[in-house]
């Protein structure tokens, strides 16, 4: 790698930063067929977690892995499709006779998968072909239950079936489904607290005390420090210490910020050099000039009552009560109604986010982009 600061997916575990104990314990968990629930707020390295345990020898060599991410969905026949087609692309380099058994349980659907010029399946199955996604649900679980190997499924975002127009009645399908398939074993991650509780623990919901539920907290620093300052010498390069401090405190350990940042600091630092405080600043400006475009459209795309609501929220960094008549006077913003209305909207597209009962703006780039514009 030229830079080893990933920052678009999982590498290997030489690019993996610690979360060594989660690892032992996910493994040791799904192996022994405990359904998980995986929750902690995006961008604090989930899905890359899920990656390095499907990685490890005791996964990679006994079980088929599949992973999807449902977070564009909005449907179940979206569901199956991306279940599906991971399903086809993870066996396709296991041989013919591998693919063959999952084609051949898809008659719902069978003729819509088409075949490339070497005789390989190709997952070309458009929305339009199902006719009843649940069919070919059953179809899919079909095969689950009957592979050749153990299956481990990880299905990223999870919360996102919530907002599906017949939702409930997908939780309580896959919940009979996975009651019935011992040939498999699940591994639900979320980034929406709430909504990921409301499924795992709400007494009236199908999957209530179905999984073993895990957290997973920001790397801790002197861990991150000892990557990073191991990732530069490695590469004939170094940091000072105290970059890393700041860095991390600046943006609240959370790994996709701090990968992002270390990124353009290593490649900002020349070969014998050695990366400096005073080259901070210059990193992050360079990050926010290449989001400008793109943060403005953002900001364009708003209504005019959620731009003013979110500027507001940016302004104040945190804000408690958001539609409290202190909050709507000093940022001269229409009424609490108003107010209440435009957040809606605004977190449903995760411009703002929820924690601990404060609102803050989620990307925290665009944050600093706020603040410097």
């Amino acid at each position: 790698m030229k830079n080893p600061f990933v920052t678009k997916g999982y590498a290997g575990p030489e690019y993996f930063c610690d979360r060594v104990q989660e690892t032992v314990d996910l493994v040791k968990l799904l192996t022994n067929d405990n359904n998980m629930a995986l929750i902690s707020p995006r961008r604090l390295g989930k899905t890359d977690l899920i990656h390095h345990c499907f990685a490890q020898p005791e996964i990679k060599e006994k079980y088929y892995t599949f992973i999807i991410d449902i977070y564009a969905t909005s449907s179940l026949a979206d569901f199956v499709s991306l279940l599906g087609q991971a399903i086809l692309d993870e066996l396709k380099p296991r041989g013919r006779k591998t693919w063959e058994k999952f084609v051949g349980t898809l008659k719902s659907i069978q003729q819509q998968i088409s075949f490339d010029m070497n005789g390989n399946p190709v997952w070309g199955v458009g929305l339009g072909a199902y006719t009843n996604p649940a069919i070919t649900l059953d179809e899919i679980f079909v095969y689950l239950k009957t592979a050749d190997k153990p299956c481990l499924v990880a299905i990223d975002e999870f919360q996102k079936i919530t907002e599906y127009p017949d939702g409930q009645n997908v939780e309580a399908a896959l919940r009979t489904h996975i009651q019935r398939c011992p040939n498999a074993t699940f591994l639900f991650a979320g980034s929406k607290r709430h909504l990921m509780g409301e499924i795992f623990l709400s007494p009236s919901r199908p999957f209530y005390q179905s999984v073993i539920t895990m957290g997973l907290s920001p790397i801790p620093i002197e861990k991150y420090k000892e990557f990073a300052c191991a990732q530069f010498e490695k590469c004939g390069k170094s940091i000072q210490p105290d970059v890393v401090d700041i860095v991390y405190q600046r943006f609240d350990g959370i790994t996709s910020y701090l990968q992002r940042l270390m990124n353009v600091l290593f490649l900002n630092t020349a070969q014998g050099e050695t990366c400096s405080k005073d080259m901070i600043d210059v990193a992050i400006n360079y990050i926010l000039d290449l989001y400008t475009e793109y943060y403005d459209t953002l900001l364009a795309q708003m209504s005019e009552k959620q731009r003013n609501v979110f500027l507001a929220i940016a302004c104040e960094r945190r804000v408690k009560s958001v539609s409290g008549g202190a909050f709507v006077r000093k940022y001269h913003l229409q009424s609490p109604s108003s107010v209440m209305s435009a957040l809606r909207g605004l977190l449903d597209k995760d411009l703002i986010t929820q924690e601990n009962g404060e609102y803050f703006v989620y990307d925290l780039f665009f944050q600093l982009w706020i603040e410097r514009k």
